[in-house]
């Protein structure tokens, strides 16, 4: 009997802490700071003005076999002042759409590229 009790009791709390849940997202999206969606990949091209192509990597289980395969996908995000360099990781955050693809925004840059300078020696001019 006490168990049953204790069951219907977390279930209430349970109930109770989802509603809360939703009620706090509601009140989030009044406030006008809406929750985003993030994600952090890494630049592969910076040819277009203002836009970053921004490659999104993951691990999922293949769905019959279960092995981890990564899945990769390419976002175009908007990069008002060009910023982000060619293999920097950076974090986008949805937004409108801005373009035919373009919905996302550089929110910052996570880590920056290494950047390798040639030596007049590797170019073969003389000095």
């Amino acid at each position: 009997m006490a168990e049953t009790e204790a069951r219907t009791d977390a279930g209430t709390a349970l109930k109770h802490a989802g509603t809360a849940l939703k009620h706090a997202g509601t009140a989030l999206k009044d406030a006008g700071t809406a929750l985003k969606n993030e994600k952090v990949g890494s630049v592969v091209s910076t040819k277009m003005q203002k836009t970053i192509v921004v490659e999104v990597s993951r691990r999922v289980p293949h769905p019959m076999y279960k092995r981890i395969i990564k899945k990769r996908k390419k976002f175009y995000a908007h990069d008002e002042e060009g910023t982000a360099k060619l293999g920097d990781v950076v974090r986008i955050v949805e937004c409108r759409p801005l373009s035919k693809l373009k919905r996302w925004r550089l929110m910052d840059v996570v880590r920056r590229a290494p950047q390798v300078a040639a030596q007049p020696k590797d170019l073969d001019v003389k000095v």
